[in-house]
């Protein structure tokens, strides 16, 4: 059997056990990593290089973003911003066929595009608008659905903290270029799941909102411009040149905190729990991308993204075929995986084969990539934001999964208008020179 295909196959077996066993994701990758490299090189060479690829994974600069956009997230989360962005998505699309789910597909889209966040845009909008449309007599299942759906799309909205992630394991490819190739993909998604939520909602006669009076909206408006300010403030300082997005995620964070100071919904007594949540998960964040290098480290030595790239060219030599081969493998990677070991350890084999045999532009594919593992993060057995939706709503998994089926539909279509579809992505990046 050829070398590369048994450290492949040493890896797969033992992260597989390791999980089965119940051994976390980032622990069973870096152990898989370390016997995978036993099997080729010397003890002591072996223990030196994972000890190595461990500290140089979380070794970079541009990481530093990660933990400060989580925190603002926690920030916002906790701070009054979810509200006052619902009441501005209440003016703008209540009335709307689909009534209150529209307003959580656009409330859950500008929250998303603040925090970065799938699962903050989830608890915080989910935990309003669900009691809202339950008591407008919408379905609760329904509601959970709309809410799982439309969280993921803060992941491709900027900023969006796995897009740091993908610019890392691309070897570099510019943040700034992913943030705004981000844009038009994560739209269109969140108006696919509302064209869907319309259509379910006007069948089953759901209500509309009442016309807002001018003044009112006006008021509406002006109460959500702070924390609207925050994308202009961030994207807009980054596309300005005026700093990097790892300073931009620190301005985001002490903006966020001034913001939830005034509006009174954070306290000095609260701090410390969300300085608590945000460095537990920025630790399981970074502890994954620590592992997660040497596993990236050990294919490259072993040349396994050329043998899966020989492996797809002999199943047919047809872009099309390849590129859609690639969407069903990363379709099924997120059903049993979590977006960022996938985005980590699944875009070193997969973008050498996209730029050199497909041709594609890396940001085209990052922004593929993530619009794909999306749908993973709303499937079980794994989908993270599936977990806080239903937790958030009080409903169970198995009655969300029969609404949900339309609005996977809808976000697999979105998948496959980007994929073939490259100016989607590429368009914003070009017209400011990225």
């Amino acid at each position: 059997m050829d070398q590369a295909i048994l450290v492949a196959l040493v890896m797969l077996v033992c992260v597989l056990t390791m999980l089965v066993l119940g051994i976390p994701i980032s622990i069973s990758i870096g152990l898989a990593s370390t016997i995978a490299m036993l099997c080729v090189l010397p003890f002591e060479n072996a223990m030196g290089t994972a000890a190595q690829k461990v500290f140089t994974g979380v070794n970079s600069f541009s990481l530093l973003a990660i933990p400060f956009f989580i925190l603002a997230g926690n920030i916002m989360n906790s701070g009054g911003i979810a509200l006052r962005l619902i009441d501005f998505a209440k003016v703008l699309v209540g009335r709307l066929p689909g009534g209150l789910a529209v307003v959580n597909v656009v409330a859950n889209m500008l929250f998303g595009a603040i925090s970065g966040s799938a699962a903050a845009a989830a608890s915080a909008i989910g935990s309003i608008m669900t009691p809202e449309m339950k008591k407008a007599g919408y379905d609760p299942n329904f509601s959970a659905a709309v809410n799982i759906s439309s969280a993921t799309t803060g992941m491709t909205i900027p900023p969006s903290n796995v897009l740091i992630v993908y610019s890392l394991a691309s070897g570099g490819v510019s943040v700034s270029a992913l943030f705004m190739a981000g844009y038009l993909p994560g739209i269109l998604t969140g108006v696919a799941i509302m064209i869907v939520a319309a259509m379910f909602a006007a069948r089953k006669g759901y209500p509309v909102g009442v016309r807002v009076p001018f003044s009112e909206a006006t008021r509406v408006f002006f109460r959500a411009i702070p924390s609207l300010m925050l994308l202009v403030i961030v994207i807009g300082g980054i596309l300005a040149g005026l700093f990097t997005a790892t300073e931009a995620s620190a301005i985001a964070v002490l903006y966020a905190l001034i913001l939830s100071f005034i509006y009174k919904e954070l306290t000095w007594a609260k701090l410390p729990q969300v300085l608590l949540r945000s460095a537990k998960t920025t630790a399981i964040v970074l502890l994954l991308v620590a592992t997660c290098t040497g596993l990236s480290w050990i294919m490259s030595y072993e040349n396994i993204p050329q043998t899966v790239s020989a492996a797809l060219l002999s199943i047919s030599d047809n872009p099309v075929v390849i590129l859609i081969l690639i969407n069903v493998i990363l379709l099924i990677v997120g059903i049993f995986m979590d977006m960022t070991p996938a985005v980590l350890i699944f875009t070193p084999i997969f973008l050498p084969i996209a730029t050199g045999q497909l041709g594609m532009d890396p940001v085209h594919f990052g922004i593929m990539m993530v619009l794909n593992l999306c749908v993973g993060l709303c499937t079980p057995p794994v989908g993270s934001v599936l977990f806080i939706g239903c937790s958030v709503a009080g409903t169970k998994i198995d009655q969300v999964i029969r609404p949900l089926l339309p609005m996977f539909a809808a976000m697999v279509i979105v998948l496959f208008l980007v994929a073939f579809l490259p100016d989607l992505s590429l368009l914003i990046p070009r017209l400011f020179g990225l």
